[in-house]
């Protein structure tokens, strides 16, 4: 599922999702066999990396969330395949809630941030890979089925392929390297600015007989100079080779997650602003989203995402904040296929990811008050309503409703569930609350004084994405004090966290991350 691309929301949920992928062409028919997910206790997970070495069982480790809309999305059209279930026992499978105790300190183990996050672990607890969890469902399973097959890791795959040019490498091998989740992989096999650059290479000696998969990898790689923000190792060789996954339809199909997901983003890296080039390939480009929009044996969550995609390029080279001139027709697509996930959506997990989808689709549009329809509409039946109204929020915020944007962040805090989210949810309305009513010191007093009364004075509170919120938060009311003139607010809150910072265990860095929450921003914000 494509991010929500409100700054409002974008800023709320900075990593918090990753995109949506598709179900398979046919699910199988409810059974009652399930997945029999081992759940950590705290922070401890030895217990269940010891239960998998006698065993001789590698280890499949799920991060996701309640509210994630692609986390659910994995639970509707993977988690209950009957090929998964079977699948599953042949390793033991951690189901890791982020508001579970413990799991942000085990998330910042295992060094995961976006939900969700799947990795696939040898018996003796070392990483194979991190599977992709945007491709399709079908691709997915055959992905998973080469981990478990790997003989040797990703990373030992990469060193092979780097150091030998790949002539060691079976085409499975290969097959995983192309197929890592590499917008995933928080240097766990490189650092962020080396995959654009190490990916293309990749392409190069990748053997004549995959040229499927050397097409996928030189695509991987341009995703990675556009996220990452990178130069393109050699620009006029990744465009030849996307273009020619966008003639060919087994190659488009088999990128369909990076042509879709990323699309304005890979046409802004490969041409030049305002070029003739940029004109071709967004034409070209968005005919093939136009396919993808109405095919019929793609899930709608997909078909959404290619409606998504397609306005997002039409928007590529507009003024911030600018509404691109739509076709009647594609409005037209978009209000019928928005219609249709309401209509035939019936499944309560994977409502929870295609409803803000099409109600996304809608606010791309311009449809803002449609959207805003389909969401207050869900709230009664919602499996998580609070991320419904962060949708709700940034449709506000896009009409200049700053009143309703802060109203409905406010109530999505008030009404979130669980620690992590909780503490996600209300530093995103207090920093929302400085750059919409940085007069409102009442307000945003109270609103982070509500944040940090909630703080569970343990070790597990202040790692991986609670600890990047309260930083944020920090750097936030450190820079709305800049000239001191609320140093009374940012006195009484430093007091406050310091009264829950002095509870925690003096060895744990939870007490240096506790006590460097006003640090950290004050460095940030003089930066």
């Amino acid at each position: 599922m494509r991010q929500l691309l409100s700054l409002l929301l974008l800023s709320l949920l900075l990593q918090a999702c990753s995109k949506t992928p598709e179900p398979p062409a046919a699910v199988a028919p409810a059974v009652a066999a399930t997945v029999a997910w081992v759940k950590p206790v705290g922070a401890d997970i030895a217990p269940i990396f010891a239960q998998a070495r006698a065993a001789n069982k590698p280890v499949f480790l799920y991060w996701g969330a309640v509210w994630c809309p692609p986390c659910n999305q994995i639970k509707a059209t993977v988690f209950n395949r009957q090929d998964f279930i079977e699948r599953s026992k042949l390793f033991v499978p951690v189901y890791l809630d982020g508001d579970t105790p413990g799991a942000q300190k085990l998330g910042a183990q295992f060094k995961v941030r976006g939900y969700p996050t799947m990795i696939l672990f040898k018996p003796d607890g070392s990483e194979l890979t991190r599977l992709p969890g945007e491709v399709d469902a079908a691709r997915y399973m055959e992905v998973l089925g080469l981990g478990l097959a790997a003989g040797g890791s990703v990373k030992e795959s990469l060193s092979a392929a780097l150091g030998s040019g790949g002539a060691t490498l079976v085409p499975e091998a290969w097959r995983l390297l192309a197929y890592y989740a590499w917008e995933q992989d928080e240097a766990q096999l490189l650092p962020a600015k080396e995959h654009a650059g190490v990916l293309h290479k990749l392409a190069q000696v990748c053997p004549v007989v995959l040229p499927e998969i050397a097409a996928r990898l030189e695509v991987k790689s341009v995703v990675s100079a556009a996220l990452d923000k990178t130069p393109l190792p050699d620009t006029a060789a990744a465009l030849n080779r996307v273009q020619q996954v966008l003639r060919e339809p087994a190659l488009a199909r088999e990128n369909f997650d990076a042509l879709v997901n990323y699309a304005a983003e890979m046409v802004g890296v490969l041409t030049p602003a305002g070029s003739a080039g940029r004109s071709a390939l967004q034409s070209s480009w968005a005919k093939l989203l136009e396919q993808f929009s109405l095919d019929a044996s793609l899930s709608r969550a997909d078909r959404l995402s290619a409606l998504s995609a397609r306005i997002a390029l039409a928007k590529l080279d507009l003024p911030k904040g600018d509404q691109p001139v739509l076709s009647a027709a594609l409005l037209t697509q978009v209000r019928e296929a928005a219609a249709a996930a309401d209509k035939n959506t019936s499944s309560t997990y994977e409502r929870q990811a295609v409803i803000p989808n099409a109600a996304d689709v809608l606010s791309e549009a311009g449809l803002l008050d449609e959207s805003d329809a389909l969401l207050k509409a869900e709230l009664p039946k919602a499996l998580s309503p609070y991320y419904h109204m962060l949708v709700l929020a940034a449709n506000a915020r896009a009409r200049g409703d700053k009143t309703g944007a802060l109203d409905w962040s406010e109530r999505a805090w008030n009404e979130s569930k669980g620690p992590a989210t909780r503490l996600q949810w209300g530093s995103g309305y207090v920093n929302r609350l400085i750059e919409l009513t940085p007069n409102d010191a009442a307000r945003i007093e109270k609103a982070a004084t509500g944040v940090l009364a909630e703080l569970e004075a343990v070790p597990e509170t202040f790692y991986e994405r609670n600890r990047r919120g309260l930083e944020k938060m920090g750097q936030r009311l450190l820079a709305w004090n800049v000239k001191g003139q609320h140093a009374g607010v940012i006195r009484k809150l430093s007091q406050q966290l310091d009264t829950v910072c002095a509870k925690l265990p003096a060895q744990d860095e939870a007490r240096a991350a506790c006590g460097g929450v006003f640090k950290v921003g004050a460095a940030k914000a003089k930066a």
